[in-house]
């Protein structure tokens, strides 16, 4: 295995996760809410009236964060190579529904907000979502290629 230098950014990585860090742990101190992206855009499928303004809110800011910074900063951001066709990301993405349903929470719940709280329930989660997600790339670059 070798480092792709060129793509190699420590430092934005470093800054993204303390970014991450501090946003999460500001959300559960101000709402007592676990910043899961699962629970959030699940709690609009059966949505309360006095909950569901921050969480459309929220999303809002998901799409409109990096949408506004490609529109004034194209230079910083450079485009995804995806090696899969429509139809695969799909399945993907109902696949990946599917196991936050049945995980009670998603990487972002568990790996960062539940991992922080020492939750053993989380850490479980979060062991099954890297060895799964590292079995997914040996089967399908070293066994099927």
């Amino acid at each position: 295995m070798t480092i792709d230098w060129t793509h190699f950014t420590p430092w934005a990585a470093l800054a993204g996760g303390a970014l991450l860090g501090v946003a999460s742990a500001a959300f559960i101190l101000v709402n007592g809410r676990i910043l899961g992206i699962s629970g959030i855009l699940g709690g609009l499928l059966i949505p309360r009236r006095s909950d569901a303004s921050w969480r459309v809110f929220f999303l809002l800011g998901l799409i409109l964060a990096p949408t506004s910074l490609s529109l004034l900063a194209p230079e910083l951001l450079s485009a995804p190579r995806i090696d899969a066709g429509n139809a695969t990301i799909v399945a993907a993405g109902i696949l990946v529904g599917l196991g936050t349903r049945y995980g009670s929470g998603c990487t972002s719940g568990h790996g960062v907000c539940g991992l922080s709280r020492l939750s053993p329930r989380s850490l479980v989660a979060t062991l099954a979502f890297m060895a799964s997600g590292f079995a997914t790339v040996y089967l399908i670059r070293h066994v099927l290629a």
